[in-house]
């Protein structure tokens, strides 16, 4: 009878280890194809969720991307051959991996991004918009999320934004390929950016320069490392505005007239560089007074300190004993060779019969010197010829321009992704460019917010049963109780059958 009650509440405690498994399922890995080398299958845990269908615009939009076409890599998606500028021949090849594959971790069922796959190499690929993109009096939206399925130590996970131009392949696209605007994650070590930069036609001389977006609010480093899918959306408006979101969360907003760095439009004035200071210009603002006498009394040979001659050498001071002395505990080590290692000498201690009163050389401590006055100096005064700091004087900028309408910068034809990561792994996934917040906003609706309920239930993952227990926790604390009591109950009931059982 013992026995089978030892049994049964064995088996009570192996059903509510089981619980954890229930919080959620495991579906199949889902095989992808891949371009050029076939990395590893990814493995996934993924939560089963028939109702996900990955999202499609509703309204206007010149491009739209959910990587559900295996074949999107080449068909689509191309990889340059290109190779950077001004770099050794091996290490300047675009070589890193790309893959169209599931999330690692808590990823939806039929959900699938296009993935960095190679660490510490230079990837490049980009696809044509389905329509260019003019900047003329719309606004311009582009979003896209970005899940760092490892922690980014240093790398990028920016996009460029490809400038419309007649000869663009974009098999040749590389590092210098002209580009309207640069968006997005970066970071290498404690340093944590979100690049906005775009490109300015100067119009003196019609050049592009860039143009580097003001630095946003608080950090963003968390999303580096909490292997979580972020949004990132850059809104341009026409009337010279801007607003930069993560999360849907504004963390950016200015002008583009006035946060940009290097200004857009250059000072009407510049200093002239022929000036020259004149000789004798006087900058000193204070002289020191020509009538200053220093007192017959001034000694500057007297010292700050002086030995206190009031002091007296403490009763039971010990002359002759030394601070140190060597240690009598010290034993020489049995593998000493005094042929090879020398005589051998204890090491020294602090002699604690100075510890009380003291020992050695008795002198006199230092006191301030009441006489001491230091180096003299005159007193300063005005300066009557005081002219002031000098500065060159303004002339007409010959440079000068004013571009009241920045907004309406380069169309743009392609988009692309040119990144060096230190980690690998990096998803990609549903990029839209549209001239509509509000069509972004239902496309991160149908997707990104999806994944984001997904990744907060913490669905558990493929791994030991440990692992799916403690993660269960996360948002279940109560579990640790049932664990306890999984514990408590079958080693109480066994140990209270052995105590009872007939000797």
């Amino acid at each position: 009878i013992m026995i089978r009650e030892v049994a049964i509440i064995l088996l009570i405690g192996l059903g509510l280890l089981s619980l954890p498994t229930f919080v959620a399922q495991e579906d199949d890995d889902v095989d992808v194809e891949t371009m050029d080398e076939t990395p590893p299958a990814p493995t996934t845990t993924r939560a089963v969720d028939e109702s996900y269908e990955p999202p499609t615009p509703r309204g206007s939009f010149y491009f739209a991307e959910t990587f559900l076409s295996k074949g999107i890599i080449p068909a689509k998606w191309i990889k340059s051959s290109a190779k950077k500028d001004g770099e050794d021949a091996e290490l300047a090849k675009y070589d890193g991996l790309w893959n169209v594959e599931a999330a690692l971790s808590k990823s939806l069922y039929n959900d699938y991004g296009l993935v960095l796959k190679s660490a510490a190499r230079h990837h490049a690929i980009s696809a044509p918009l389905d329509s260019p993109f003019i900047f003329s009096d719309k606004p311009f939206v582009m979003q896209y999320e970005v899940k760092f399925q490892n922690e980014q130590t240093c790398g990028g996970a920016y996009v460029k934004l490809l400038s419309q131009l007649k000869n663009l392949d974009l098999r040749q696209f590389y590092d210098k390929t002209q580009y309207t605007i640069m968006f997005g994650p970066d970071r290498c070590g404690e340093d944590s950016k979100l690049h906005f930069i775009f490109q300015h036609k100067n119009q003196k001389t019609g050049v592009y320069e860039e143009k580097n977006a003001k630095k946003p609010s608080g950090s963003i480093s968390e999303l580096f490392k909490d292997k979580k899918t972020h949004l990132f959306t850059l809104v341009v408006y026409p009337s010279q505005q801007f607003e930069i979101y993560v999360d849907q969360v504004v963390v950016n907003s200015g002008s583009l007239l006035e946060d940009f760095t290097p200004p857009i439009n250059p000072p009407e004035e510049i200093e002239d560089p022929d000036d020259v200071k004149p000789d004798g210009w006087d900058e000193r603002s204070k002289i020191p007074d020509p009538d200053s006498v220093k007192p017959d009394d001034w000694d500057e040979e007297a010292l700050a300190e002086i030995p206190d001659e009031d002091a007296v050498k403490p009763d039971g001071w010990l002359d002759d004993e030394l601070l140190n002395i060597p240690n009598p505990d010290a034993k020489k080590p049995d593998d000493w060779d005094e042929s090879i290692d020398g005589e051998y000498e204890p090491a020294m201690i602090d002699n604690p019969k100075c510890n009380e009163v003291g020992c050695g050389e008795w002198t006199r401590p230092m006191k301030s010197n009441p006489a001491y006055k230091g180096k003299w100096f005159p007193s300063m005064i005005d300066n009557p010829d005081y002219q002031g700091t000098w500065s060159p004087r303004k002339i007409a900028n010959p440079n000068y321009f004013e571009d009241k309408d920045p907004f309406r910068m380069a169309p743009i034809q392609a988009i692309g992704l040119e990144l060096w990561s230190m980690t690998n792994d990096i998803l990609f996934d549903n990029f839209i460019i549209t001239d509509d917040k509000f069509v972004a906003d239902q496309f991160a609706a149908d997707s990104w917010e999806k994944k984001t309920y997904n990744e907060k239930e913490g669905i558990a993952g493929a791994g030991s049963v440990v692992d799916n227990m403690i993660q269960a926790t996360d948002e279940r604390p109560w579990l640790w109780l049932i664990y306890a009591a999984c514990v408590i109950i079958p080693v109480a009931g066994i140990i209270s059958w052995l105590c009872t059982k007939p000797k």
